[in-house]
């Protein structure tokens, strides 16, 4: 199988499924529905061809009541042109926002689920930006693929209908060769026929480069917009160490490969405009020109020049659908190119992480309330081990303090949460509750502190005195009054009140087993001492697994392992 039809394959395989989903029934009507206002839109261009030679034939015979006819009649085809034409828009924009609605939800899924989000980052391959793949590239592909097929049926509509008006009108023409005379039929439908064959071969030659050129553009501008988020959401960071020179060169920098990228599209995109503004003004002459000497010996009417030159650039430009929409196809198959390069490392990761033939970390649920290593081995993405052989079991009450390298335990957490799955060994998981684990960074979403400080539940699953008592506990009194405040607390709030709301979060939920990942790491010795303190009096039962480096831990907890 080729690239081409490969990619046609892979797109039905994505995308095929919105016609068989729970609104299957929807969706159908809206389909069948846009068929047939696309059929009494070809219905309408052919009356107007008909009502254009009747009109003509009347002014050359200057009939004043054939006028008024035909006036009447062109006020019946608008009142139904405008009917057809608003419903046809609105099915089709409907099934556009349904399908991208549906695919959205489902990448999203794939995506947002057991750590995949985070897990993807750490793979090889064309998967970069999601965001932007997801955002943007969705909506391209599913708008742009009913956008193509509409006007592909459409077009093989007009060719339908007007092949038969245009072989009419042509009658058939005597041509000699020397001695040889044989007569044509339908040479006009024979002549659309040839030339918008060339004006397609030629139109395609010239316009191939711009595939590559809009990915490399659509790769780059994206690229692009994630290096400004990313700096919009470390810009306290950046502030602080005087980071800003540097990030605009790195601006300057990904800006440049953009405008790089954009001059490659345009010089692809003159290339295309230069051979479809001759065709389409050459487009408009030919016909007429064609015609001509036939009205000129008296063969035909004004009317049947004028019907002849309008269904010949109506069959023509239907037989051009290839040139017309090339650029728009570059675009449309740069986008599904990108979807489906996401969707392909998600099905990557989900195979790796269901094949049994590799070694990964197994997660298994054990029998009691113990938390159990065995011949645990936690390696990079290339195999090479990095923790060695953990046996060890922390019981249900125990505080365990991780020393070591920083980086390295937090990875111990991330195959405790199933994160990090490379390695082998075998982690035995209480039956009971479910792990709760505070990064250095707490995520505060936008939205009122009450329900950042409650993520991920809803702000009803506490009640206002344990908010109140928690907030108060953690030292961020000052707080209190903006609980109903909106705003981008990542951005208003310091590492220090961010790291004491992780507390209040931690206060709120009551969990039996803890993990600390240098959750107070902006505070000083005194105040992580405070915060651990608060934990092991609020908290008496719980489980506690803590990385930190302070020597001032060692009194919380009741044993040490080392990595």
């Amino acid at each position: 199988m080729n690239y081409s039809s490969r990619f046609f394959v892979e797109f039905i395989k994505l995308a095929g499924p919105f016609w068989h989903s729970e609104n299957k029934a929807t969706i159908h009507k809206l389909t069948l529905g846009l068929i047939v206002f696309t059929i009494m839109q070809i219905a309408i261009a052919v009356l107007l061809t008909e009502w254009s030679a009747n009109l003509f034939n009347t002014l050359d015979q200057r009939s004043m009541s054939g006028l008024t006819k035909q006036i009447v009649i062109i006020a019946l085809i608008l009142v139904a042109n405008v009917i057809v034409t608003s419903n046809h828009l609105k099915m089709k924009r409907q099934l556009q926002i349904d399908w991208r609605s549906w695919l959205t939800q489902r990448l999203i899924g794939e995506w947002m689920n057991n750590g995949r989000h985070y897990q993807i980052t750490h793979m090889e391959g064309r998967h970069d930006n999601p965001d932007g793949r997801i955002a943007e590239d969705i909506r391209i592909a599913t708008e742009y693929a009913i956008d193509l097929i509409h006007s592909l049926f459409y077009c093989l509509l007009l060719i339908v209908s007007f092949t038969q008006i245009l072989w009419t009108l042509s009658g058939h023409i005597t041509l000699k060769l020397g001695s040889l005379e044989f007569s044509v039929y339908g040479h006009l439908v024979w002549l659309a026929i040839i030339y918008a064959a060339f004006a397609s071969t030629l139109g395609w030659v010239i316009g191939r480069p711009l595939t590559q050129a809009t990915d490399a553009r659509q790769t780059e501008e994206a690229n692009f917009r994630f290096g400004l988020v990313t700096a919009r959401e470390n810009s306290i960071a950046i502030a602080l160490v005087r980071g800003e020179s540097t990030e605009r060169n790195r601006f300057l920098h990904l800006f440049k490969d953009i405008y790089r990228a954009w001059q490659r599209q345009t010089r692809a995109w003159s290339n295309i405009l230069m051979f479809t503004s001759g065709y389409s003004v050459f487009s408009m002459a030919f016909p007429i020109l064609i015609s001509a000497p036939r009205y000129i010996a008296g063969f035909i009417s004004l009317g049947a020049l004028v019907q002849s030159a309008q269904a010949f650039q109506q069959m023509a430009g239907a037989l051009s659908w290839p040139v017309d929409n090339m650029a728009k196809v570059a675009e449309w198959r740069a986008s599904v190119e990108r979807v489906l390069g996401l969707v392909d490392a998600l099905d990557d990761l989900e195979k790796k992480n269901k094949d049994e033939t590799q070694q990964r970390i197994r997660l298994v649920k054990s029998e009691e309330s113990v938390l159990g290593f065995n011949q645990v081995c936690i390696a990079k993405l290339n195999g090479e081990m990095i923790i060695g052989c953990i046996e060890d079991q922390v019981r249900q009450g125990e505080h365990v303090l991780i020393s070591g390298n920083g980086a390295t335990a937090a990875k111990l957490f991330k195959a405790i949460a199933g994160l990090w799955p490379w390695g082998k060994g075998t982690i035995y998981l209480p039956d009971d509750e479910p792990m709760y684990f505070m990064p250095p960074r707490p995520y505060l979403p936008r939205g009122t502190l009450r329900s950042a400080i409650c993520y991920p539940y809803p702000v009803s699953a506490f009640n206002q005195a344990d908010l109140e008592q928690a907030v108060d506990a953690a030292g961020l009194n000052d707080l209190l009054e903006q609980l109903d405040h909106v705003d981008q607390w990542e951005k208003t709030l310091s590492r220090e009140q961010m790291q004491r709301l992780g507390l209040v979060r931690l206060l709120l939920v009551k969990p039996k087993w803890i993990l600390v990942q240098e959750a107070f790491d902006s505070l000083d010795p005194v105040g992580e001492a405070d915060m651990l303190r608060l934990i092991t009096e609020r908290l008496p039962d719980a489980s506690l697994l803590t990385i930190m480096n302070q020597p001032t831990a060692d009194a919380f907890h009741e044993r040490r392992l080392t990595l």
